[in-house]
């Protein structure tokens, strides 16, 4: 990471000082730095509106956009949407110096003019405000198990419906697989999801948050790679068959590179 982001991040950890106003979810030298920062902004009412906000610092951040999610159980999904939406439209003017903090003050002056714009639809100027994370990604992930595999299932087909993720949630014998694709900056969110959230549950039966996923490869959606029309569960019943699957989907070197070497 970048000496002005970690100058941020301690800068930050001094600003949001009180009582879970500030955590760091994750750290890592390949995947970069997660961390929430909880805060108040007025909303249409007049009345506070409590934010959790969710930064992905990438490790060559601030030369690119970081990963934001937005979650409030005062706003709607959609609005939650839009929120996370105009905050990477003003990332986008920030863009190679550190931003967090800019970022946070100014959904605390502007969250009631952003929820009284009429709505513009998700992705419309989400669109045209990613220029860095323009196009249709692929990323492949590995889950190394599933304790409450029913709910925690259910919860990533939930989180690709929202996100508007295809792709498939692959099993076969031990190997849980997850290949996503769609815009670069939803499967960022996705990943943020999957980290921060209490999906499965520990050896106790206690909810744990996910801290064994890998991100085996990404890149973006090259002519060859079929279009996933959705998302879907799919288990398999042999290593033939989970070939064919790439196979089919145009990802032979995918397959070759980054799962059979799973199998050894």
């Amino acid at each position: 990471m970048a000496e002005p982001a970690r100058e941020e991040l301690s800068a930050l950890a001094a600003i949001f000082c009180g009582p879970d106003e500030w955590e760091v979810l994750s750290r890592s030298e390949t995947d970069g730095t997660v961390f929430r920062i909880l805060t108040k902004a007025e909303g249409l009412t007049g009345a506070d509106v409590p934010l959790e906000l969710v930064f992905h610092l990438p490790v060559n951040y601030p030369s690119c956009l970081p990963g934001i999610s937005v979650h409030s159980e005062h706003l709607t999904r959609a609005q939650s949407v839009t929120v996370k939406e105009k905050l990477l439209q003003q990332a986008e003017n920030l863009l190679s110096e550190p931003m967090v903090h800019e970022l946070v003050l100014w959904i605390q002056q502007n969250l009631r003019h952003v929820l009284n714009q009429p709505d513009t639809g998700s992705g419309s100027t989400f669109a045209t405000g990613m220029t860095v994370d323009d196009g249709l990604w692929l990323t492949l992930l590995r889950l190394d198990h599933m304790r409450a595999k029913t709910k925690y299932v259910k919860t990533v087909e939930k989180w690709a419906s929202d996100l508007k993720l295809t792709g498939r949630l692959m099993f076969m014998g031990k190997i849980i697989l997850i290949l996503l694709q769609g815009d670069r900056s939803n499967i960022k969110e996705y990943l943020i999801l999957q980290k921060t959230s209490r999906v499965d549950v520990d050896s106790s039966g206690k909810k744990c948050k996910e801290k064994m996923i890998s991100v085996l490869f990404e890149t973006k959606v090259q002519r060859e790679h079929k279009r996933f029309l959705a998302f879907e569960v799919k288990e398999y019943s042999s290593l033939d068959e989970l070939q064919k699957e790439f196979e089919t989907a145009g990802l032979e070197k995918l397959f070759s590179e980054f799962v059979l070497g799973l199998l050894r």
